[in-house]
């Protein structure tokens, strides 16, 4: 069953790590990644540059409305998502426990769904 891990940072975090930090940060969710890859857990995998290369899209009226980011009234930025393949919500929360994002970052896990369901 799908699950997506989304990695939820506050914002600005990635700017204050210094080369060294920010180098083992990603070396560890690249080997964590692998690691999934190996078991036959992940489906896909990507890291997100911070919203303030966003732009938010809505409809409204008929007509494209457009929102550059950074978005202000958000804390926290959606900083990457990992989609994987879990029995069930217990073990897609003990894959999620196991991310190296969780020491800095909330790892929010959602099963997937038809939109309707």
């Amino acid at each position: 069953m799908p699950y997506v891990m989304l990695i939820v940072e506050p914002r600005g975090q990635r700017a204050a790590r210094n080369a060294d930090e920010a180098q083992q940060a990603y070396d560890e969710m690249v080997a964590y990644g692998a690691d999934l890859q190996s078991r036959g857990l992940l489906r896909a995998a990507e890291s997100l540059r911070p919203d303030q290369h966003g732009v938010r899209v809505a409809i409204a009226d008929g007509r494209t409305q457009l929102r550059d980011g950074p978005f202000a009234e958000a804390k926290e930025m959606i900083g990457g998502f990992f989609l994987i393949d879990a029995a069930d919500m217990d073990e897609a929360v003990t894959i999620a426990a196991r991310c190296p994002a969780a020491r800095w970052a909330t790892v929010e896990v959602r099963e997937c769904a038809p939109c309707n369901a």
